[in-house]
């Protein structure tokens, strides 16, 4: 069984747009400002992602490399197989800060979901709560993807907003998020064990730099049951436990067509 997780230091996270600094925007092709998030460029990114993963071919770039190219390497080999991608849908479960990307193409799927953090029960309702907001200020901003193929999933993270220079734990859990930090029920596991083992879940420890961003990416050689993983919690100290200071509701699954 294998599995990486890559943590965060100290520099620059990505843009929860997806552009990366510098990165010319294709003519026509509109910018994320303010709350809006740019969605269209976000599922071109995710098709040509399954196609990597479909063909085994991994696209790297800076440190991320090591994990797609991985990702790619355990794909399932289905030549000429075409991507489709679905409608982006803003809003998720009376969320209107929320945005979903997602695409399909043969066996392997990919999912993006952003949100913005909000304490439990404020007016605008929200996917994405925080229960300390000293550590997870209100406003503070969290994009998930997942690309999943027939013989590896690999699960992103990343945060804007946060405490600057900071390490925080995440995992992926089994229930959606709620008013409760309890509500997300236990780390997901792929096989069900007594012990925390990022072999056997989905770590995404970071650290956030000098803005309070930061990512974290997990790669494993085995899928998400249907239904079985629903949220991130973020942490408050790294490794297997620590108090549970905010959650995500994210709709993880197995690889297959996208709703």
């Amino acid at each position: 069984m294998m599995a990486w997780m890559l943590r965060t230091g100290q520099g620059p996270a990505h843009p929860i747009s997806g552009t990366r600094p510098g990165m010319a925007v294709p003519e026509g092709v509109g910018r994320a400002r303010g709350r809006k998030v740019c969605r269209v460029p976000g599922v071109l990114g995710g098709v040509a992602a399954l196609l990597a993963l479909a063909c085994g071919v991994g696209v790297a770039h800076g440190a991320e490399g090591a994990v797609s190219a991985a990702a790619g390497a355990h794909g399932a080999s289905t030549p000429g197989s075409q991507a489709q991608a679905q409608v982006p849908r803003q809003g998720g479960g009376g969320d209107p800060s929320r945005t979903d990307d997602v695409a399909a193409a043969g066996g392997s799927s990919w999912r993006r979901v952003a949100g913005v953090f909000s304490p439990p029960g404020s007016f605008v309702p929200s996917d994405a709560l925080t229960y300390d907001t000293r550590l997870v200020p209100a406003g503070a901003r969290i994009e998930v993807t997942q690309l999943a193929g027939p013989s590896a999933t690999r699960v992103g993270v990343r945060l804007r907003g946060l405490v600057p220079r900071r390490a925080y734990g995440m995992h992926v859990h089994t229930s959606p998020c709620g008013a409760d930090p309890v509500a997300a029920g236990p780390h997901y596991q792929h096989r069900p064990a007594a012990t925390a083992d990022p072999d056997n879940e989905v770590w995404l420890d970071f650290r956030t730099d000098e803005a309070g961003d930061g990512r974290a990416e997990a790669l494993h050689d085995w899928g998400f049951r249907e239904g079985g993983a629903r949220s991130v919690v973020i942490h408050d100290r790294q490794g297997g436990a620590g108090e549970r200071v905010a959650c995500f509701t994210v709709p993880f699954g197995p690889p297959g067509p996208v709703e």
